[in-house]
């Protein structure tokens, strides 16, 4: 049902209040002053669409009152009550903004066919800027759709958002699709020292679940108000826009209210974005499950080679960024070929799947496991120095050695690993010297003995 248009009748006259509040009943709501002064003061307690004025009153005159409305409150339709009108004043009034003037005294009907027509025309100008918004804002949303990474396309849904809302600040808290159980977040319109504090309680506390938020909604309170709160950062009244693709992408984007509400037209923008921001979201799924699978090794389901080298080089940048360090181990099992010998090359794979899920059950789902060839797998430890790379190194060498693998009939396979550990940036700043310094490191270790773990620092000994 659409808002009812609000009126303000100014007048000294009772009788002429009176008049044009019978004359516009059922048209709108009427409030009626008997001088300029109270009419500003209603104009602040609640904004009007139209203001019918008096020419001449006591105290501020009708053409003060339209300068003062055109200057204070500039989305006000404005119109003029004279009793002896000349061209030059009704000239004036118009070139000053006044959408028309009527003549005392004014006949009902003819008050209310001009209300009608300023209420109509000011509802078409109203409908042209809004149809005007929405185009601006599909092609902008075009952006969206050239997105293919997920991870991006939050951040650029969250551009859109406070573009189109006029905010400056806001944050987006995503659940990384490529990594189960990880979380992301993009920030807008925080200083730096504030987002580094964000992004540290957001990734440890994760006081926010992206699948909490079901539809736009205005939120003053929640758990990430809470979290901020306890670092000396009020993020206020937020308009919180869940975004989801088909499978697994989530993510909220939280815009900070600022100096003003968020309206019906705003939360509607918002969600248009949305939607748009969800296809591309579930485009960006498709697009990436079948890069993924183009990534996959078929034998063991873990990361092939060609994944291990874009990875390493996207996680040394971000270990570069944040100063981070990024452990890499690389692990070649000792004597696989007697396996392959003894129970041909069909047991030899399951032993591999069976390994590449053993591994998998030692790090993290924020580490990245990868079958580099044949019986050599590598991992990258995310924001890991080389001592606990060593550490968890030293975990999976004593793992592999106690897990009893299985062949076709059943018979007990057991194996043993060799592992080398390198870390950025102690051994090398560059993926392929890292890589290698961890792979001459792995091959030292089967010069010990076999078994063991070796740093790559033991290289220069």
């Amino acid at each position: 049902m659409d808002t009812q248009a609000r009126v303000v009748i100014v007048d000294d006259s009772r009788l002429i209040r009176e008049i044009a509040r019978d004359a516009l009943a059922g048209r709108a709501a009427v409030e009626c002053c008997e001088s300029a002064e109270l009419a500003l003061e209603a104009l602040v307690r609640e904004p009007a669409d139209l203001v019918i004025s008096d020419l001449e009153m006591p105290g501020m005159t009708g053409i003060d009152l339209l300068a003062r409305v055109r200057r204070e409150h500039p989305g006000t339709e404005f119109a003029l009550l004279t009793g002896n009108a000349t061209v030059e004043s009704a000239i004036g009034a118009l070139r000053m903004g006044a959408a028309d003037y009527l003549i005392k005294p004014i006949q009902p009907d003819t008050l209310a066919l001009v209300v009608d027509r300023i209420l109509a025309q000011r509802a078409l100008v109203a409908e042209n800027v809004r149809l005007r918004d929405t185009l601006t804002t599909l092609e902008s949303c075009r952006t969206l759709m050239r997105c293919l990474d997920a991870s991006e396309l939050y951040a650029v849904a969250l551009d859109l958002m406070l573009h189109s809302l006029e905010r400056s600040r806001g944050l987006a808290l995503f659940r990384r699709g490529s990594i189960p159980l990880s979380d992301g977040v993009s920030f807008r319109g925080f200083a730096e020292e504030d987002a580094n504090r964000i992004r540290d309680t957001l990734m440890s506390a994760k006081p926010v679940d992206a699948d909490s938020v079901q539809e736009t909604a205005v939120i003053e309170e929640s758990e990430l108000h809470g979290a901020l709160r306890s670092i000396g950062i009020e993020l206020g009244p937020t308009l919180v826009v869940p975004l989801r693709g088909r499978e697994i992408e989530a993510g909220l984007l939280w815009i900070c209210r600022e100096e003003r509400n968020f309206g019906p037209v705003e939360i509607e923008r918002a969600n248009m974005i949305a939607g748009h921001a969800q296809l591309a979201l579930a485009n960006a799924e498709r697009y990436n499950h079948a890069k993924e699978r183009a990534f996959i090794d078929d034998v063991t389901e873990a990361y092939n080679a060609r994944y291990l080298l874009q990875a390493t080089e996207h996680e040394i940048q971000r270990a570069e960024r944040y100063g981070r360090k990024l452990s890499v181990l690389f692990l070649d099992l000792d004597r696989f070929k007697l396996v392959n010998d003894n129970y041909g090359h069909l047991v030899g794979s399951q032993v591999l799947r069976q390994l590449s899920e053993v591994l998998a059950g030692c790090i993290r789902q924020i580490d990245t496991l990868a079958r580099y060839g044949g019986d050599e797998f590598t991992i990258l430890l995310t924001d890991t120095d080389h001592e606990v790379g060593l550490t968890v190194a030293e975990r999976i060498r004593a793992t592999v050695a106690d897990t009893r693998f299985e062949g076709d009939r059943g018979d007990a396979i057991h194996l043993e690993i060799s592992i080398g550990v390198s870390t950025y940036p102690d051994h090398s700043e560059r993926r392929d010297t890292l890589l290698d310094a961890a792979d001459k490191a792995m091959y030292l270790a089967k010069a010990r003995g076999r078994n063991v773990v070796c740093s790559a620092g033991a290289l220069d000994e």
